[in-house]
């Protein structure tokens, strides 16, 4: 059977992994349809990172019910774009919610949940941008966004276990994950280049893994 085209990319990761950065770039490679989560619009953010046990629920929700409305729009084919690159996907608001909810929250937040996703589009292919905590932590501060001055380590250590348990187990679409630890896609023209001709090869995995690193020094 001839493989399926990958036409929506989707690139995920832990909070600094470089989502968006990469989400960026490449929908400009390939003039792509960029779907960005619009993550500061959310009125509790900032108040779940200084209170977490009071405001995660309201965070919750409604990052789960904006997700979904965005998301709903890709069904609705685009005829000026062969790609969609987005730096999300719907399913990884269960990784937050599991590890922010309460029990009789996440009963409920599940509920909410099973109702809407069935409508939601899957990608073809996800980019996993693994990386180590020190790094992400670096990546966070460096890039001094007010609303993430008071995530702690520790929540960063439990959200990157969190998301390599989710994606070693994701069975959904193809997922590539990528040790995105020691590489600069965004100012390094060969690491974009290297990672960007590894998305586009002709056939993927179920799941499969890059290590940028490795091709480097084998050059």
């Amino acid at each position: 059977m001839e493989e399926k085209k990958i036409r929506y990319i989707a690139i995920e990761g832990v909070i600094g992994a470089g989502k968006t950065s990469l989400a960026k770039r490449l929908s400009e490679k390939l003039n792509a349809k960029l779907v960005l989560e619009n993550f500061e619009d959310n009125p509790f953010l900032e108040k779940f990172y200084k209170n977490p046990s009071r405001y995660a629920f309201h965070t919750q929700i409604y990052f789960l019910l904006t997700r979904y409305k965005q998301l709903q729009e890709l069904r609705h084919e685009d005829l000026f774009h062969n790609y969609v690159i987005s730096d999300y996907i719907f399913e990884k608001d269960k990784i937050f919610a599991y590890l922010n909810l309460q029990d009789d929250e996440l009963v409920l937040y599940e509920k909410i949940a099973a109702t809407i996703e069935k409508g939601v589009p899957v990608p073809d292919l996800i980019i996993y941008l693994q990386s180590t905590v020190e790094r992400l932590m670096f990546n966070i501060r460096h890039r001094n966004r007010h609303s993430e001055k008071p995530i702690k380590e520790e929540y960063i250590k439990d959200l990157n276990e969190g998301y390599n348990y989710f994606f070693f187990r994701y069975k959904a679409s193809k997922v590539m994950i990528v040790n995105a630890t020691d590489i600069d896609f965004v100012n390094n023209e060969e690491d974009f280049n290297n990672l960007v001709n590894e998305i586009l090869k002709q056939e993927h995995s179920p799941i499969e893994y890059f290590n940028p690193g490795t091709k480097k020094s084998a050059g």
